[in-house]
């Protein structure tokens, strides 16, 4: 048997600081979207596009942290010295909810987030018809809509997750 290392050892607790400060730094970057899609609202226009363009960026480096959580992760589990096993429940169903936040954020998230930003590039470039909203406002309203259900969804996988990992069911 191959023993990458020992439980609480320096390998583990490096490991440990690396996991917690993806979290951190991934997690913290975009779990605060909905303020600044707050404030894309207030700001129609070309300041509204400078503040989504902006979160968007953000979001992106902290996309590269939140897939190196369950990297480090899953290094901790072959790092603990079997203290921890992937058949105990709060590491299995870590995982599952990580994928399935995953998944609603590729899903669902991304592109919606992606069309907005085609949407509001469009409002900007030209004046809205005469005598009524520009027509991408209806189709903008509906994705705030849904942004509304997910973003929040995703909030509270963060929360539902970090939970999991402080209880340790079934550890």
């Amino acid at each position: 048997m191959l023993v990458i290392g020992a439980y609480y050892d320096g390998l583990y607790k490096t490991l440990l600081v690396a996991h917690i400060l993806c979290a951190i730094i991934g997690f913290g970057a975009v779990f605060l979207n909905a303020l600044y899609g707050n404030e894309v609202k207030k700001r129609r226009g070309l300041e509204g596009i400078a503040i989504f363009d902006a979160n968007h960026k953000v979001s992106t480096v902290g996309e590269y942290f939140i897939y190196a959580v369950p990297v480090f992760g899953i290094a901790l589990v072959l790092a603990s010295d079997k203290v921890w096993k992937f058949s105990q429940t709060w590491v299995w169903l870590a995982l599952l909810l990580y994928v399935i936040a995953l998944g609603v954020s590729h899903a669902v998230l991304f592109p919606t987030l992606k069309r907005m930003r085609v949407l509001m590039g469009e409002m900007a470039a030209g004046p809205p018809p005469v005598g009524g909203p520009p027509p991408q406002a209806a189709e903008m309203e509906q994705l705030g809509k849904k942004l509304g259900v997910v973003g929040p969804f995703l909030d509270i996988m963060v929360v539902v997750v970090l939970i999991v990992m402080v209880w340790k069911p079934g550890a």
